[in-house]
């Protein structure tokens, strides 16, 4: 079975994009700022872009908020060739610990992650549909910790279910992360050690206690 190349499929919607010039609008799911550095830098270039900052998995209000104001700060920043606003998401953990029930001693990157990952393109799907975007997607695939393919057959699965359209992607390629890393330095971003959940912070703490 031949691998799906998710960044090809990007690259052609672009060169279309380019060809008939047209500049549609995307709803672009964020997780924290360091990851959407590279992806708005790259796709506000041919997309009128709305940050959905949707991270109900987030396990305390503190970093929730820390990690909303960089994203806020990073975008202030930046000088887009197209603007980019923000939406905020509800922070809701209870939806979150609701639909990883009886998961919670999975795996990183297991069945409580696929879990995770519906929830939050779900929302994003249903905001997509509900505020007319022509696209919508997640930074999440820029992550080499996080699973792309999967990560875009859930996303094409709630774009047909709202009927609106999803952005393929796989922005770790192209020197993305990297990319990432050196906007992240640049603007002094918050990099947090762990994805954003109780279970993904107790991770990294036995870890770091096992590199100690």
């Amino acid at each position: 079975m031949n691998k799906v190349n998710y960044q090809k499929i990007l690259d052609n919607i672009i060169a279309n994009l380019e060809k008939t010039n047209t500049v549609p609008t995307l709803l672009l799911h964020v997780c924290c700022a360091p990851c959407s550095s590279y992806c708005l830098e790259y796709l506000s270039q041919y997309f009128k872009i709305t940050v959905f900052f949707y991270n109900p998995n987030i396990s305390e209000k503190e970093e929730y908020i820390h990690r909303l104001n960089e994203e806020k700060r990073f975008i202030s920043e930046m000088n887009f060739k197209y603007p980019v606003t923000v939406i905020e998401g509800e922070y809701s953990p209870l939806e979150y610990f609701s639909a990883v029930k009886g998961l919670e001693n999975e795996p990183e990157g297991g069945e409580r992650c696929k879990k995770c990952f519906a929830l939050r393109l779900e929302k994003s799907a249903r905001i997509a549909w509900e505020m007319g975007f022509d696209y919508f997607t997640t930074t999440l695939t820029i992550s080499p910790l996080k699973n792309a393919s999967l990560l875009n057959e859930i996303g094409e699965y709630f774009a047909k279910l709202y009927s609106v359209k999803w952005l393929s992607s796989d922005f770790k390629k192209k020197e993305g992360y990297k990319r990432s890393i050196v906007l992240s330095a640049e603007h002094n971003l918050y990099r947090q050690n762990y994805c954003g959940c109780v279970f993904s912070k107790r991770q990294a703490t036995e870890n770091q206690n096992n590199i100690s």
